[in-house]
């Protein structure tokens, strides 16, 4: 379930305009309104896949870690020295938009993701003790495309398959800076997702001397990528694809199986900032690569041969 979008902009996503007809595209449910009926919420996660929990973080909160991300931006000098490093705009040559060590040592964003406020939320939605992953994915995205249509699955699938995603903007964004976007309904589409989501990006076949030496360089021999063109995508599995104009406060949330893509930044010169980070039930079994204080990731340590 989710609301209509009448006169929205015409929104883009990979460099793609979406079809803008209203069973095509509409917007998130919010879910604030059931914050503290966990039953209800699970009710409704069931039901869409995700949920959208509106203010739910805290502006405040959100804007103290924007302030600390910035100013580590700004340090590096990947924000224009002729403007307040809280507006976010890039300098010239920046060009490195995965930024996963502005997340390390930074209090403010620490307690944001893993303190009582958001790890209270899932603990209360599992209804049991939990576990996060130690690595946090932050992302200062410039102008351009966004990222394409995929889950999350194919890369973080070696423990559970039922832990959550949480992806949190650190600041407003509108449709021009370009949020999240989720397929409605995608997630119920094992039909079309099996062959793809239970693969492994890190994966490779032993016996094929051009993947061993891809894997060997921290190369994949798969992407993760359901597609690169968001239009057809929608087309395939029907639904709309939901968005909104997020606020600092926001956290929207959703599984493993749900696909999902962001619009593109169509502004000037803004960076688009956010985080993803992801929980579990801590009885279930956890990905490797994701967890100690030095996460191996998709690096050549996080890599699995195997005879194909």
């Amino acid at each position: 379930m989710s609301t209509l979008a009448p006169a929205l902009p015409q929104i883009r996503s990979y460099g793609h305009d979406l079809d803008m007809d209203e069973d095509k595209i509409g917007l998130l449910r919010d879910s604030s309104d059931a914050e503290t009926d966990f039953e209800e919420l699970r009710r409704r996660f069931d039901e869409d896949g995700y949920l959208y929990m509106k203010g739910y973080l805290g502006r405040d909160n959100v804007l103290e870690a924007r302030r600390e991300i910035a100013s580590r931006l700004a340090g590096a000098g990947a924000l224009h020295p002729d403007h307040p490093s809280m507006d976010g705009i890039k300098a010239d040559d920046f060009d490195a938009f995965f930024r996963p060590e502005l997340s390390e040592n930074n209090a403010p964003l620490q307690n944001l993701l893993y303190g009582e406020r958001m790890a209270g939320f899932y603990q209360k939605f599992y209804e049991e003790d939990i576990r996060h992953y130690d690595f946090t994915w932050l992302r200062a995205m410039p102008p351009g495309k966004g990222t394409n249509p995929h889950c999350d699955l194919p890369y973080m699938g070696r423990g559970t398959h039922r832990h959550m995603t949480a992806w949190v903007p650190y600041g407003d964004i509108s449709f021009e800076l370009g949020g999240l976007m989720v397929l409605e309904g995608s997630n119920k589409r094992m039909d079309l997702l099996e062959n793809y989501v239970f693969r492994d990006v890190d994966g490779y076949c032993e016996n094929k001397p051009e993947q061993v030496a891809r894997a060997e360089d921290g190369g994949w021999t798969f992407t993760g990528s359901l597609s690169h063109n968001p239009p057809i995508v929608r087309n395939k599995f029907g639904g709309r694809w939901l968005t909104t104009e997020f606020e600092a406060g926001d956290f929207l949330t959703f599984g493993m199986f749900l696909v999902h893509a962001s619009l593109d930044n169509q502004t000037e010169n803004r960076l688009r900032i956010s985080s993803d980070s992801r929980y579990q039930r801590a009885s279930e079994p956890i990905d490797e690569r994701w967890v100690g204080p030095n996460p191996p990731g998709h690096a050549k340590a996080g890599k699995r041969g195997r005879i194909c």
